[in-house]
Formats: C-alpha cells, sequence, structure tokens
C-alpha cells in the first residue's frame, strides 16, 4: 500500500489546486504582519550607514519601529490562538478495535483495495451520515478530547459512521457505503490540502475565541480570512470528495447504488423514531436505551405501511451491520444517551431523574405517565382560571369550559396561554433544580440540534386534551397505554389502535363544539364524569 494514495483521480488536483489558494491567504496574510517590521529594517539599515541623515527621518523610523513592534506583537498573539486555538470535535461514542474486532478488518479491507490508508479508528454517532474527522490538533491532546492513535501527529482521520446504518444495514451495504468514505483518507493525506484544512480549522476554532472576554479582537480578523478563502476551501472539499468517489467506483459500485436507497429510508425512520417515540420520552427525564434497535422496529413498520418501501424487509435475513460489534447491545444504549444530549439537551451521564426506558416498559412508564401529567397539569391550569372544581379531575369539567355556542374559541385561547406559561416555569424551575443538584450539563443544557420549534399554545392545549381523554378512556374503558414506532404514543382500545381522536379534539379546541368528542367518548363507553387518576 503506498500509504498516502495517488492524488491524480478527477477532482484531486482540482482539489490541490484550491488547497494552494486557501495556503496563498495564509501567505499574504503572514506578508501584510511583517511588512511594518521589514518597513522598519530598512529605515534602520538607512540610518545606520548615514543614507537618512537629518530631517524627520529619525521620527518616522522611530514610529515605524513601534507601530512595526505593535503589529508583531499582534500578529503573533494572533497567529499563537488560530496555532492553538481547539477545533471543534464531534460528540461520538468511541468504538476501540477491541469491541469491533470485525468492523475494523472490514474498514481496512476497503482501504488496501483502494489503496488508501485506513482509518486510525472509528466512532459512532446517533446520525444517518459518516464522514473523516480528524482528531490530531495538538489541543485535543491537551484537553483529553482525543487519545491513542489518532491523536498521534500525521494520522489518518478518524472514520465517523451513523449508529442506525449499523442496525439497518446489512453487512455488504455498509461496506459498499463507506467505500467512497474510507476512500477520502487518500486525497486528505496529501501535505496541501491536510494544511489548507488545518488553517481552515484554526480560522474557524479561532472564531469562537474571539467570543471569550478579553479576546473579541481575534474575531474580526479570523472571519476577514476565513471569508477570503471561504469559496477556495469549499471548492477543496468538494474536490477531495470527487477523487474519493473516483477511487470508491471499483468497490461495490452496483450494490452501493441500491444501498443509498437504504440510507434515504434509514432517514427518513430514524427523524420519525425521535421526533414521535424519544422525544416525548426525553421531555419526562427518561431515555430509551436501545434507540438503534428500535429503527429496524420502525423501518420495518414503514415497509409494511408504505408500498414504495415493499421488499425493504425481505433483506432482514442477510447478516445485519451489527453483528461486526462485539457487544452491540451496550454500544446501542450509548448512541442512544448521545443522541439524547445531542438532540434534546439531556446529562451526559443516567441518573436518578435522567433513567433508561426498555421498549418494553415504554406504554405503561412512559406514555401512561405523560398523559396523567399533562392531565394534572390541565387541571392546575383550570384551577388557575377559576374554573369550579366539580366532583373532581374530570374529562366533564374540561368539556364545559372549552364548550363555546358563538365557535370562537375564547375559552380555549385563555387556557392555551395558562398551558404555555405554567409549562416554561416547569422547564426553568427543572433546569435550576438540576443545576442545584449539582447534575453537570454544561453546554447540554440547550441541545446542539433541536428536533422540533417550540410548540405554539393550541398545540399545548390539543396535545393536554388529547392526553386528559386518553388517561380517562384507561381508567374507565377497555383501553390502554401503546406505542406506534412511526407516531409514538399511541391509545389502544381492544388491542387496536384508535387513530380518529385528534380531529375531534381540534374541534373542541379550535371550534368550541364538544359534540363530536361526546359522541366518541359514547361509543368507547368512556365516562366523562368519573374523575381521573392524576400523577
Amino acid at each position: 500500500m503506498s500509504g498516502t494514495g495517488s492524488i491524480v483521480e478527477g477532482g484531486a488536483p482540482s482539489a490541490r489546486s484550491r488547497a494552494l489558494a486557501v495556503l496563498r491567504v495564509r501567505s499574504r496574510a503572514l506578508a501584510l504582519g511583517v511588512l511594518p517590521a521589514a518597513l522598519a529594517v530598512v529605515l534602520l539599515s538607512a540610518r545606520m550607514t548615514g543614507r537618512l541623515a537629518g530631517g524627520p527621518w529619525p521620527v518616522v523610523t522611530l514610529v515605524v519601529c513601534v507601530v512595526a513592534v505593535l503589529v508583531l506583537l499582534v500578529g503573533g498573539v494572533f497567529a499563537a490562538v488560530v496555532l492553538r486555538a481547539s477545533p471543534a470535535v464531534t460528540p461520538t461514542v468511541p468504538l476501540p478495535e477491541s469491541t469491533a474486532p470485525d468492523l475494523y478488518r472490514l474498514v481496512r479491507d476497503l482501504a488496501d483495495r483502494m489503496d488508501v490508508p485506513a482509518p486510525s479508528a472509528i466512532a459512532l454517532t446517533p446520525d444517518c451520515d459518516s464522514w473523516l474527522e480528524d482528531r490530531t490538533h495538538a489541543a485535543h491532546r491537551r484537553s483529553g478530547i482525543s487519545g491513542g492513535r489518532e491523536a498521534e501527529p500525521g494520522a489518518a482521520p478518524v472514520l465517523v459512521i451513523g449508529s442506525p446504518f449499523l442496525w439497518w444495514m446489512r453487512v455488504a451495504e455498509l461496506r459498499a457505503v463507506l467505500a467512497p468514505v474510507v476512500a477520502g483518507t487518500g486525497p486528505s493525506a496529501h501535505p496541501d490540502i491536510a494544511d489548507a484544512r488545518g488553517f481552515v480549522r484554526g480560522l474557524d476554532a479561532a472564531v469562537d475565541v474571539g467570543s471569550r472576554p478579553g479576546l473579541g479582537w481575534i474575531g474580526g480578523p479570523a472571519r476577514l480570512l476565513l471569508r477570503l478563502c471561504q469559496a477556495d476551501a469549499a471548492e477543496m472539499e468538494r474536490g477531495v470528495a470527487a477523487a474519493a468517489s473516483d477511487r470508491a467506483q471499483g468497490v461495490d459500485y452496483g450494490l452501493r447504488i441500491v444501498a443509498q436507497e437504504q440510507v434515504g429510508l434509514a432517514y427518513a425512520g430514524w427523524d420519525r423514531l425521535l421526533t414521535r417515540v424519544a422525544l416525548p420520552a426525553w421531555r419526562m427525564g427518561r431515555w430509551p436505551a436501545h434507540l438503534d434497535a428500535g429503527v429496524v422496529s420502525a423501518l420495518t413498520e414503514l415497509s409494511r405501511r408504505d408500498r414504495l418501501a415493499e421488499g425493504f424487509t425481505s433483506r432482514l435475513g442477510e447478516r445485519p451491520a451489527c453483528d461486526l460489534l462485539e457487544r452491540p447491545g451496550v454500544i446501542d444504549e450509548a448512541a442512544s444517551l448521545l443522541a439524547a444530549r445531542l438532540f434534546h439537551g439531556g446529562p451526559a451521564e443516567a441518573g436518578p431523574d435522567w433513567s433508561p426506558v426498555d421498549w418494553a416498559a415504554y406504554p405503561e412508564e412512559v406514555v401512561d405517565r405523560k398523559w396523567r401529567a399533562e392531565a394534572t397539569r390541565l387541571h392546575a391550569a383550570l384551577d388557575a382560571l377559576a374554573v369550579p372544581p366539580g366532583p373532581g379531575p374530570t374529562l366533564d369539567r374540561v368539556l364545559g369550559y372549552l364548550t363555546d355556542a358563538a365557535g370562537e374559541g375564547a375559552a380555549g385561547e385563555a387556557l392555551a396561554g395558562r398551558l404555555s406559561g405554567d409549562l416554561a416555569r416547569e422547564e426553568r424551575s427543572t433546569g435550576a433544580g438540576s443545576a442545584g443538584a449539582g447534575v453537570a450539563r454544561g453546554a447540554d443544557t440547550v441541545p446542539l440540534f433541536p428536533l422540533q420549534p417550540p410548540r405554539s399554545g393550541r398545540d399545548l392545549l390539543a396535545d393536554h386534551v388529547t392526553a386528559m381523554v386518553c388517561a380517562a378512556a384507561v381508567d374507565s374503558a377497555d383501553a390502554a397505554p401503546g406505542l406506534d414506532w412511526l407516531d409514538g404514543p399511541v391509545l389502544l382500545v381492544g388491542g387496536e389502535r384508535r387513530a380518529d381522536l385528534a380531529p375531534r379534539v381540534l374541534t373542541l379546541v379550535e371550534d368550541g363544539d364538544p359534540e363530536p368528542l361526546r359522541d366518541w367518548l359514547a361509543e368507547l363507553g368512556v365516562r366523562p364524569e368519573k374523575p381521573v387518576r392524576l400523577v
């Protein structure tokens, strides 16, 4: 194996020329920084040889020397920040070779077939994407962010693989999808490309340093240099991707076309699983411990419902890529915890108020608790609005308050506003309580990639009324909480899902008309006058 790979593939010469353009920006900035010093040297030499004696030259020479010293000092500090600032590193689940020897062998075999350096390590990310990430920066070693072979100077990039791929894809499909990613280690090893990438990452990190007190002046020059090399850096990355794609053409090319369909399907199922299934649990302080295993169930259900996905489940008889892991359950749990941290802002470690939940316990421990917690909040809001309490927390009390003969829904607006305020106060107090209890949240307090925008007052009201109806159905009819892999919490009546509740709740919330919902309750035998068990 050559160790660096050829750079004569289509796209690689363009990548190298763009890298040189990025480095020219750095050279010009350096030249601009030393220009006053060069002028000061010329003036001092001329003064010492007597060529600039008398007149204003002593003052001019002194001013130029002072400016040169200041510029060198400022430039030196800026250069030191760019060199030492720690570039951003994607949070991942490290995958040592001892935990996935078969996966490492598969990746090394790909690298050998394409004559490129093998990635120095493998890590997993709870997302449907894969890429190479350089973790050789000295700042990463100093801070302990990275260690081992991947942190050594000159080491190959780390291969980051989307964890849903390992559970949904078959081994052959994963190899086909990873081939162009692994091929990127060849162009990445070229000195000019590596140097240009390091310069751009340093500037990006320097912009972040510029937001710190006392170093605000760093951000302006860093952003200016980034703008100057932005276009060339983008074209360089496109050239690298084109070179990697060309090199991977001879490796499972036909299978890669089919595997790309699985990438799109995995993304759709993963998004539904996070937003519909995981998010309700996260909001209650629970995190599903096996999201990657859940995505297989979600995608199988999607294949069953969607005729476009027909035939995809027939692949499930082949060897799944997660078989390449020694302990897939442990890895799945770590990836699931990281997903909660990235997409919801949960703590980095499990605790009493942040505990895992298995799929079998999800209906009782998440769905039922969610309904009753929202029903409790709904009745607390009615109490705050001085609504007569009646015989207890009944569904009749909610229906009576929201009924509006004029069809304007004014009562719903007031209740929605109260619920929004109560929920916001609860979230603030929960965050403050966690901080006071010593839970280290730090940047995790705000999710890096929030899944959904804040819900409107009407959406909150509809969710709470739905929860109240479901809790009443569980208490007074043959109903039970359930889990749908694509839609999340659902109401089961006689073991069958009832999907016809939402439009009736919206009619009540938006128009103040309770009759469609009352007819639905009568059909199921739900007693709205019976008090509901709250949390």
